[in-house]
């Protein structure tokens, strides 16, 4: 049981990273982004690519954020400027990534045993907590940045980022293009964790990303001071040690896709049919941008 824990703390972690970049879309901006499921797998086959080239374990990881924004970048790009809605153009990037990873590395899946990774022997978990709480506190204090506020600003009221003179779309484009950064990151690690590179790694991969967020909303939802960075990480870990105790208690690793599908919709409803009372209090509470929606508090 110590070694399941110890697994789903490990995996919790590094799913954390995939939640914060999903964050950026999901709740920063308000739009739904599916092409995380090919930006996930990217930055694994990314990684493969340089590591097995020579390249040191770090900047193959580094690499693999750059290609991941690369891939927001084009999805962004999509729905602003050839105005396709997001949630196709999310699926157009992942469809077109599904060819470019398998062009990448030539087969769909490639062993990393061999190669070196970011974790030294026996120093896993602390190398992952301080990769975790550094992400955190960079996109913590890029959020409270100018540049971090007209993002937030963008996504709870576009109109008054254009009355301001700016370029809302620009804004947009940057989230998309770190939210995927930081999901190819993700990717990286965990190739890195499992030891091999897969193409179907992506797959359903945004329900782990949002079951992550609504979990991490649900537990915060009565501390109106906890960024949205730290429900993020709280809700990973908490998803992956559901996943890990259900395993335990006797399912099949292959119930896995069921049974985050099973933990969205409970705290889904949860949220839905919690105390109204709770829900207005929340809503008054925190100071809002131009009197809308976001507490800037949760960010």
């Amino acid at each position: 049981m110590n070694e399941l824990i110890l697994t789903s703390l490990e995996q919790g972690l590094i799913f954390s990273v995939l939640a914060m970049g999903v964050v950026l879309t999901y709740k920063v901006l308000d739009i739904a982004d599916l092409s995380v499921e090919g930006t996930f797998p990217l930055g694994a086959f990314v990684f493969a690519r340089f590591v097995m080239g020579g390249a040191n374990p770090l900047m193959s990881t580094l690499l693999a954020f750059a290609f991941g924004a690369g891939a927001g970048l084009v999805t962004a790009l999509l729905f602003v400027k050839l105005k396709i809605r997001p949630l196709l153009s999310g699926i157009l990037t992942m469809t077109m990534l599904y060819s470019f990873n398998l062009r990448l590395n030539g087969k769909a899946n490639i062993p990393l045993f061999s190669s070196g990774t970011i974790y030294p022997e026996g120093y896993r978990l602390l190398v992952l907590i301080g990769a975790i709480i550094l992400v955190k506190l960079v996109l913590d204090w890029f959020l409270k940045t100018e540049t971090g506020y007209l993002l937030i600003a963008t996504g709870d009221n576009e109109s008054l980022v254009r009355s301001l003179g700016e370029n809302s779309n620009k804004y947009k484009i940057l989230g998309f293009m770190l939210s995927n950064g930081l999901v190819a990151t993700s990717g990286a690690m965990m190739a890195q964790y499992q030891g091999f590179a897969d193409i179907t790694m992506g797959s359903s991969i945004i329900v782990v990303a949002l079951a992550s967020i609504i979990i991490g909303e649900t537990v915060g939802k009565s501390s109106g001071k906890m960024s949205l960075t730290l429900r993020a990480i709280i809700g990973a870990m908490t998803y992956k040690l559901i996943g890990g105790v259900a395993i335990d208690m006797g399912l099949s690793p292959t119930d896995l896709k069921a049974i985050s599908a099973i933990i969205v919709i409970a705290f889904i409803s949860y949220n839905n049919f919690s105390s109204p009372v709770i829900n207005s209090l929340k809503k008054r509470g925190g100071k809002t941008i131009a009197g809308n929606k976001k507490p800037l508090e949760e960010f």
